[in-house]
């Protein structure tokens, strides 16, 4: 835990590499402290064929699933920092960067170690 699902356009890895944006999502949460770098894990799937709004602009969406416990403004720096780090990283031409942040039940969450 902490888990963040990318997806994007296939285009987007024509502007970085699939590993480049996995770092930069990996090393924007590490850098938070708020998560150990040991639990920290980062998937990518890219997309061609999506409809977004009225066209089909190129997109990025981060879907961060943390364990329940942070405060508001502990997950708005997490997720301002993970969308500045992608726009850096990203030409303009992506229009759509976005993240969203999923709070964990603790009492409900379980893994293979727990049981």
């Amino acid at each position: 835990m902490p888990h963040f699902v990318i997806h994007c356009s296939q285009n987007v890895l024509q502007q970085a590499s699939s590993k480049s944006i996995l770092q930069c999502v990996f090393k924007s949460a590490e850098a938070t402290n708020l998560f150990g770098k040991g639990d920290i894990k980062v998937r990518l799937t890219a997309f061609e064929e999506f409809i977004a709004g009225d066209g089909n602009d190129d997109f990025i969406h981060v879907f961060a699933n943390i364990m329940q416990g942070r405060t508001t403004e502990q997950k708005k720096a997490l997720s301002s920092a993970v969308c500045k780090n992608l726009k850096l990283l990203l030409p303009d031409d992506v229009a759509l960067i976005s993240i969203n942040i999923i709070d964990f039940e603790k009492a409900t969450y379980c893994n293979k170690k727990m049981i």
